[in-house]
């Protein structure tokens, strides 16, 4: 029986923590456990052994940190590591010839934040990943890709295993307490970015345990159309005499998490701590339950890098102002490829209301796939919005598709043969929702039902593909009534028929109605109105007509799809009265402190050099520069900005505060406030730690990066050469927590005074205070803050 086949007939369950396992048979402080597939073989395969013995029906090799990006002998270690799992799986089999038991190729994150928050470059990831793949490919039977904080990441390790294995893949992420990943993405974004790529099953591991996960899992269930799988940790843990221990134990495990399995869940296993033990009595509990069936849920998901649009619940606005056609500062902002404008067109497109922004930059005189991927990177590095890709160049749309940090609306395709096998590919590939016009090499027609006919045959051949009808909105196409007194009738008409014959949304450019007519507005709302009773799903329209717009939530608020009419409140609240209307409302913030929320950064560093005509360096950092980045933050903590948001801006900030140095006496711009940063012995991820060091740079500090797998001397050193008064670590996996804590220990003995703060995801407060730390950072903002009360009170 292959893997598929096992997850079509009923639970999977994969095995448990390798890294609690290695530590129990005695893992050093600095030991890599990748390493010992190559040097220890029998001690990788007995912990593979016990698992298998316990019951579970898939052991993950030990290759969630083999990187090309941390080894040179990757290679050699992802052989040696699946070598190890199948030698397992084969003893297993041999004792009992009829089970059924399968080797994953383990991949994890590569450590680093993605371009632009992050140095590593999006198709340098795809490339890491890629490396990974064709070691491992020839060996196991499935990919599983888990423990992803960053959906941009986990994209790029889910592209690498569809380019290049026919592999199952599996892709499992870590939600948080806040229920979103360190990214900002919610259940649903996961979902629909995930389904987009066409992964085999999806779901979430580590963080959290049984009860955290039992909220969120079906939530994932409700979005999800393949099978959901769970492996929390063993609930939260604590160091006792030296020994990592969590809080829950094999029973309960077994228990709480069996009660996830029923709500839907096919796949099971744990996290960090679980030993054979909690595997054992899982397997008991599952071979008690039966499965819930797998279903398709009719969710029409587009999404941003934090969450999803769903287009199928409620009707959802467009934004259609990024777009060259009639708009002559628009088309020169693109020939002088000033993306700033762009942005800043998005932002406020969005604070008008728009769900979607549409995005075309189309001009014959510039090049397209580079601008419009130049576009789409800016915007979704500075504002969540989910976005639709709109373009008829093929290259502009691949690459705009490929880097999309979501699942985007793609515009569009029509009923010409050439249209549909150019764009659908693209759609299956990376994912979307498509935009289908009912067009064909004959032109429009000029009947519902020759427009239903294009659309039927679009939906079929996309059905070819593997595209479903979920993923598809149909643009029934808007005429102009002033060349065709009939058009809008057909149209509306054409909505109508298409959503009852075919089952699937509807989308149109509302404003072509009212082309060649005075007072456009008013014709355009009207005709919107009608739209949405004849059950338009999208529109794509200007957001800044108030005509539309009250049109928009009057609508919703007259057809029950407004609970508590708070849509239609907060509209009408947002209106001027006729004194505010005379008057001109200020910006929220100064122009410099405004681009730097926004991530604007050479806008940010134009508008410094010109503040520095006239006010003094300091005066800028303190009033302006600073201020920006508390907004930032705040609205962090309080989760209405994310944290690509907060890095964007933090770049900004950063180019800004280069162009008042440049003016400052050279030591003048040294804050005398020097904070240590190491991620400890052992450990090689350091994305935490440099999302600490850019905010920290940022506020002033002077930080000193001594990077990853850092030993306990070099720490201490460093804190004494430097006089530092603060040290920052950070450790990623439960194996490192000891290297820590000895490293705590060491700095405590060599340095007397210094203040140690900790973060990472394998750790809490309870942890951090056993272990020695001063500070618990729960983010990275936590350790801004706790560094300005600490240097204050100095």
């Amino acid at each position: 029986m292959t893997f598929k086949e096992k997850l079509e007939s009923g639970f999977v369950l994969f095995d448990g923590a390798m890294g609690t396992m290695l530590q129990k048979s005695g893992l050093k402080p600095g030991e890599i456990p990748e390493m010992l597939c190559v040097t220890d073989p029998e001690r990788i395969i007995n912990i593979h052994r016990a698992y298998l013995d316990a019951g579970c029906d898939v052991v993950s090799a030990n290759t969630f940190g083999a990187s090309p990006l941390k080894f040179d002998n990757y290679e050699e270690i992802i052989e040696a590591a699946l070598d190890c799992a199948n030698e397992a799986v084969l003893l297993a089999k041999a004792e009992n010839p009829g089970r059924d038991a399968y080797v994953a190729l383990d991949i994890g994150s590569t450590g680093e934040m993605l371009a632009p928050s992050g140095d590593l470059a999006f198709e340098d990831a795809v490339s890491a990943f890629t490396k990974v793949i064709n070691a491992g490919k020839e060996n196991a039977d499935l990919v599983l890709i888990e423990t992803m904080n960053d959906l941009y990441e986990l994209k790029a390790a889910v592209l690498a295993a569809k380019e290049n294995c026919d592999l199952p893949v599996i892709a499992s992420v870590v939600f948080n307490e806040r229920r979103t990943l360190m990214t900002g993405a919610d259940p649903a974004a996961v979902v629909a970015m995930l389904e987009g790529l066409g992964v085999d099953a999806l779901g979430t591991n580590c963080s959290l345990g049984p009860r955290q996960l039992a909220s969120i899992v079906p939530e994932l269930i409700e979005y999800a159309s393949v099978p959901v799988l769970v492996q929390p940790n063993a609930g939260l843990p604590r160091v006792e005499n030296g020994v990592t221990i969590y809080d829950v134990d094999a029973e309960e495990f077994a228990r709480e998490t069996a009660e996830i399995v029923k709500s839907g869940a096919r796949i099971a296993g744990g996290c960090c701590g679980t030993t054979p033990e909690y595997i054992k009595l899982l397997r008991e509990k599952l071979d008690s339950l039966t499965p819930a069936p797998v279903t398709k849920k009719n969710r029409t998901l587009v999404s941003s890098y934090t969450h999803a649009v769903d287009i199928s619940a409620c009707p959802v606005l467009i934004g259609e102002r990024i777009n060259p056609t009639g708009k002559p500062k628009f088309r020169q902002a693109l020939r002088n490829g000033d993306i700033d404008y762009i942005v800043e067109e998005a932002f406020s497109q969005r604070e008008k209301g728009a769900h979607i922004l549409d995005v075309n930059v189309g001009l014959p005189e510039i090049d397209e796939p580079e601008v419009m991927v130049s576009a789409v990177t800016r915007i979704q590095a500075a504002l969540d919005t989910p976005l639709q890709i709109d373009s008829s160049d093929r290259e502009a749309l691949e690459k705009a598709m490929r880097i999309y940090n979501g699942k985007p609306l793609v515009n569009s395709v029509n009923g010409k043969a050439e249209s549909m096998n150019t764009v659908l590919p693209l759609v299956k590939k990376y994912g979307g929702v498509l935009v289908a016009l009912t067009l064909d090499e004959s032109g429009i027609p000029g009947s519902a039902e020759g427009r239903l006919a294009i659309a039927e045959r679009i939906v079929n051949e996309a059905a070819k593909y593997g595209i479903e009808k979920k993923d598809i909105i149909v643009d029934a196409l808007t005429m102009a009534v002033s060349s065709d007194i009939n058009g809008a009738n057909v149209t509306l008409e054409s909505i109508k028929l298409i959503k009852e014959k075919l089952g699937v949304g509807t989308c149109l450019g509302v404003s072509n109605v009212s082309f060649g007519l005075p007072d456009r507005p008013r014709l355009n709302s009207v005709f919107f109105a009608m739209a949405l009773e004849n059950g338009l799903d999208a529109a794509i329209m200007n957001p800044y007509s108030e005509p539309m717009m009250s049109a928009y939530y009057t609508s919703l608020a007259l057809k029950g799809k407004d609970e508590g009419f708070k849509k239609y409140i907060d509209f009408a609240d947002s209106r001027p009265s006729e004194t505010q209307a005379q008057t001109v409302k200020a910006p929220a913030h100064p122009p410099l402190q405004d681009a730097i929320i926004k991530g604007q950064g050479e806008k940010a560093a134009k508008l410094t050099a010109g503040l520095l005509e006239t006010r003094d360096a300091l005066e800028i950092i303190e009033n302006e520069i600073v201020p920006a980045l508390d907004f930032v933050g705040t609205g962090f903590e309080k989760n209405k900005f994310y944290l690509p948001q907060l890095l964007v801006s933090a770049e900004a900030a950063q180019q800004a505060f280069e162009v008042v140095k440049a003016k400052m006496p050279a030591t003048s711009s040294k804050s005398g406030n020097t904070v240590v940063l190491a991620t400890v012995k052992g450990d090689i991820h350091d994305i935490g730690k440099n999302i600490v060091k850019v905010l920290l740079e940022n506020y002033g500090y002077d930080v000193i990066d001594l990077g990853r797998d850092v030993n306990d001397e070099a720490i201490a050193d460093c804190v004494i050469e430097s006089g530092a008064k603060m040290v920052g670590l950070s450790a990623l996996m439960t194996t490192t927590v000891p290297s820590m804590e000895s490293a705590i220990k060491l700095l405590r003995e060599r340095c007397p005074g210094v203040c140690v703060t900790v973060g990472g995801a394998v750790l809490t407060q309870e942890y951090a205070d056993m272990i020695g730390a001063d500070f618990y950072s729960k983010d990275a903002m936590a350790t801004v803050r706790f560094a300005e009360n600490y240097f204050k009170g100095k």
